[in-house]
């Protein structure tokens, strides 16, 4: 009796030697290969049935959730739209408001100045006034008691001292009104 290597008896003690001799031909290999290879896809396709199991709940609760974002998305382009269209009313009285404004107090340096009324303008240095009602072509503007009959865009030019020219413009004139732009500023070094 030869010895076994002790290989072969660990074997021995947890395999039946029916088992062992089966394992060891050749159908009982092929037959071992095939039903490790049946039980690694039978583990693969359950493996993969659970996974799809579980991740149908997450692609529902991602499918919520953007149904949810999308409501949200279109509340708030509603919201921006209408936001947009008060804004767009609130310009348009602005801009109407404005236009009122300029018309009751002129640009700077313009005056709407009555019949026989004077006032004081460009820091007080310069007293204009309107002589009488205009007629159809001028009006009598007086600049610092200086008289000067002026048509509509006429520039009329008064000198207050050696360094300051003034220059007042009659921009327009009706019955009861003349619009004078006047305004003041250091002579020219000639």
């Amino acid at each position: 009796m030869s010895k076994r290597p002790a290989k072969d008896r660990l074997i021995e003690t947890w395999m039946s030697p029916r088992l062992y001799r089966f394992l060891m031909t050749r159908g009982g290999r092929f037959q071992l290969i095939v039903l490790a290879a049946l039980a690694v896809a039978a583990v693969a396709i359950i493996s993969h049935i659970y996974g799809r199991y579980l991740a149908s709940g997450e692609i529902m609760e991602r499918d919520q959730t953007i149904q949810l974002m999308q409501s949200e998305g279109q509340k708030l382009a509603t919201e921006v739209n209408e936001r947009d269209a008060r804004i767009a009313i609130l310009e348009g009285q602005i801009k109407k408001l404005q236009d009122a404004l300029a018309a009751i107090v002129p640009a700077k340096d313009t005056y709407d100045v009555k019949p026989n009324q004077s006032i004081v303008v460009a820091d007080g240095r310069l007293t204009i006034g309107l002589i009488g009602p205009p007629t159809n072509e001028a009006v009598v503007v007086n600049i610092n008691g200086k008289q000067q009959a002026a048509a509509a865009g006429d520039i009329l030019h008064s000198t207050l001292d050696a360094s300051t020219t003034c220059q007042v413009t009659v921009q327009s004139f009706d019955m009861f009104k003349a619009v004078l732009a006047a305004s003041c500023a250091a002579a020219k070094a000639q």
